[in-house]
């Protein structure tokens, strides 16, 4: 009996530490996701295009699937590639890389709503593709989080930026 109740002592403080540590932790995680949220949110009402908007809207939050075109899930090129269709009448190639072939490339200082930003996280070549939207905020599919405006600033995708641009007329 007494063992048992060491037993069950421990247990308590060994969950109320978790629950402390863990708390700790998500306070920061989730102040950083609220303030990038916000940022986004800002970000989102100053496009000047408002089908964009909606495109956007309806989009966000649907997940990653590779090779996918749909609600149920979509790619990063294909995200772009329905974009610019939809938005800009634009047709697309299917890959990433194939349509990094068809931008006009500028800086990153130059870009404008809709030009499209290409990454290479993988280190062969061009494997990814967002589309710009403002104050240095960009829409794609990531593979973890489906289509999400993402801030360009992060290491991650300044180490992974390849190239960036609007379609070739």
């Amino acid at each position: 009996m007494i063992l048992r109740s060491i037993r069950t002592s421990h247990l308590i403080i060994l969950l109320a530490a978790m629950a402390f540590f863990s708390s700790c932790g998500s306070r920061r995680s989730t102040a950083y996701r609220e303030t990038r949220g916000a940022k986004a949110a800002e970000v989102m009402s100053e496009l000047k295009s408002k089908s964009l908007y909606r495109f956007i809207n309806d989009w966000t939050g649907v997940r990653y699937k590779l090779g996918g075109l749909d609600k149920r899930g979509i790619d990063c090129s294909g995200f772009a590639l329905l974009l610019n269709k939809e938005i800009y009448g634009l047709n697309l190639p299917r890959r990433s890389r194939d349509q990094a072939d068809v931008i006009k490339q500028k800086s990153i200082s130059q870009l404008k709503e809709g030009d499209l930003i290409f990454f290479s996280f993988g280190g062969n070549g061009i494997d990814h593709v967002g589309v710009y939207l403002n104050h240095g905020y960009f829409v794609h599919a990531s593979t973890t989080r489906g289509v999400i405006v993402d801030d360009l600033s992060l290491p991650a995708y300044q180490r992974a930026l390849i190239k960036a641009g609007p379609v070739k007329d």
